[in-house]
């Protein structure tokens, strides 16, 4: 029987223009792309694109990106880091969940309760299919729009399961060397292939590798 191939690191495009604007995302693009306040805190799931999205924004405005707020368990070192921003000098943080789920730290609980939070919702349909096609080409695989509507109709509507599906497609098109098609496809899709993915899509490792540009809203 073949052996599936250890997932690779794909590094995903991370330009302004492999951003993906769609209404999941829509309303943190518009406020990101404004003039900067102070202080923000995008919060979202895993392959949403924060990452993506925050290295635009600090580069655009000489910003501080404090990335996976939530997993670093440092609440005096986020505190200090949201006093010393400014007008001047912004802070953005992102986090998979609100910050009442993850701040112990009441001073720091307080002052982000009051700071502007913009959350990625889980994608619809037109952004599933555009997160596919970017994660199939991160790979440098080809795949036509019949296969990327097989998958978005078939899994569940989540970026997690986006990256775990393109990951297990790939995997076990390289072991069988199969094109990636339909039938490819349907196979992955009905075996435990996908649920043998997670672990190492879960763990961050693709994080933002979500997220391509449909307009240039940030450019």
């Amino acid at each position: 029987m073949p052996q599936l191939p250890l997932p690779l690191a794909y590094p995903p495009a991370q330009g302004r223009a492999d951003f993906v604007i769609a209404a999941a995302n829509a309303d943190a693009v518009a406020w990101l792309a404004g003039a900067p306040a102070p202080r923000s805190l995008l919060v979202g799931p895993p392959g949403s694109g924060k990452t993506h999205l925050g290295r635009i924004f600090a580069e655009r405005h000489q910003a501080t990106l404090i990335d996976d707020a939530d997993r670093r368990g440092d609440d005096v070192a986020l505190f200090h880091a949201w006093n010393a921003a400014s007008a001047a000098a912004p802070l953005l943080m992102t986090a998979q969940a609100l910050p009442r789920y993850w701040i112990k730290l009441p001073d720091l609980a307080s002052r982000l309760a009051a700071t502007p939070t913009l959350v990625i919702a889980e994608p619809d349909d037109a952004l599933l299919a555009a997160v596919i096609a970017k994660q199939f080409a991160d790979r440098g695989v080809r795949v036509t729009p019949d296969v990327i509507g097989f998958i978005v109709l078939r899994i569940e509507r989540s970026f997690a399961a986006a990256a775990a599906t393109v990951a297990a497609i790939e995997s076990v098109g390289l072991a069988s060397r199969r094109d990636i098609t339909v039938p490819l496809a349907r196979d992955v899709l009905a075996r435990d292939v996908l649920g043998r993915q997670r672990d190492w899509i879960d763990d961050g490792t693709v994080d933002d590798a979500a997220i391509i540009d449909l307009s240039s809203s940030v450019g």
